[in-house]
């Protein structure tokens, strides 16, 4: 049997659950160490001692051994009477054979570029810290000059995309597209979401030259590359024209003035009677996971999480309206934008 998720949060007074808000930390970096070694890949289908595990990752036995049974204290492993390990479903989801996998997730968002031991100088200072690391560059930047990790970061959204996707997709009618632009859109998940759904829908996936490379191979993969393609540039000086343009998880990573310009830069893209999807998360009570996630716009970018106030406010300031909002089940939400004029 696995153990329960986070066993130390339960029960106790509230210096006992502080004790254990370190312990989910300490469980996060045992889970990127467990992802890095690929264990959910070597336990696929099969139980493995940790010393069978060590000789597949190419890692010492004994302290393979102590990573796994901490990996069994998280949930991740079980451990057998005969001192064999097995897998549990929530391992499952950093195997690198899952379309879903959320391994280059964990791997990215547990890299060295993002500064939380900067957090509260960032709060006083009112800076975004990776920026400053960084030599006054943004994250993207640094991500350009690092493919690997750009491909790794590139492969997280992605496999966010496919968690929450699917509600997201859902929310979005693309009856009457004709084509739907995914600006910054990575691989082109959420795009290819949509054309799943919708066969007659043609697309582009628009991204920074550096990441576009990496969608076409999974655009022919999923067997869409007769009616996609990529366009490589930047959103800050022009988009491609389509009558649905898709933001998602674009507008949280930049300044105010920023947004302003890449919303601007999508209304001139908008053909005739089309309009723009923002997916993004709302700050509101009722989503606390935009008051963390928030955080993490703090370390990595000039951006942040908006209330519905906020983003009017940069709908505004770009000559857009918003027309409509979708829940989705899931903490991001879906906006719907047309021209001031036509709204």
């Amino acid at each position: 049997m696995a153990s329960p998720i986070a066993p130390w949060k339960t029960g106790g007074d509230a210096y006992h659950q502080m004790v254990g808000t370190l312990y989910d930390y300490w469980a996060c970096w045992t889970t990127c160490a467990i992802a890095d070694l690929s264990i959910a890949d070597h336990l696929a289908g099969e139980s493995l001692t940790a010393a069978e595990v060590a000789a597949r990752a190419g890692s010492a036995p004994e302290t393979t051994l102590r990573l796994m049974r901490a990996g069994v204290a998280i949930g991740l492993l079980t451990e057998q009477a005969d001192g064999r390990f097995g897998s549990t479903p929530l391992l499952d989801t950093l195997r690198t054979d899952d379309p879903r996998s959320l391994r280059p997730l964990v791997l990215s968002q547990m890299g060295s570029w993002l500064p939380w031991d900067q957090l509260a100088i960032g709060i006083r200072e009112g800076s975004t810290r990776s920026t400053k690391a960084f030599g006054g560059k943004t994250i993207f930047d640094y991500l350009a000059q690092h493919p690997d990790e750009a491909e790794r970061f590139s492969a997280g959204m992605s496999g966010m995309t496919a968690v929450w996707g699917p509600a997201i997709a859902d929310a979005i009618d693309t009856t009457g597209v004709q084509c739907a632009v995914d600006v910054g859109g990575a691989k082109g998940s959420l795009l290819q979401l949509l054309q799943h759904k919708n066969p007659a829908l043609s697309g582009i996936v628009f991204d920074r030259p550096n990441v576009v490379e990496h969608a076409e191979a999974e655009i022919a993969r999923n067997g869409f590359a007769d009616r996609t393609r990529t366009v490589g540039g930047s959103f800050f000086e022009s988009v491609p024209t389509g009558d649905l343009l898709l933001l998602k998880f674009i507008l949280h990573d930049w300044s105010d003035e920023e947004c302003v310009k890449i919303l601007q830069k999508c209304r001139d893209a908008i053909a005739h009677g089309g309009r723009i999807a923002i997916i993004d998360m709302v700050v509101d009570k009722a989503n606390p996971h935009a008051a963390l996630t928030d955080m993490v716009m703090l370390m990595a970018c000039t951006g942040k999480e908006r209330t519905i106030e906020e983003f009017d406010a940069l709908f505004d300031a770009a000559g857009l309206r918003r027309t409509a909002v979708h829940k989705t089940g899931t903490p991001q939400t879906v906006i719907e934008l047309r021209l001031a004029e036509a709204a």
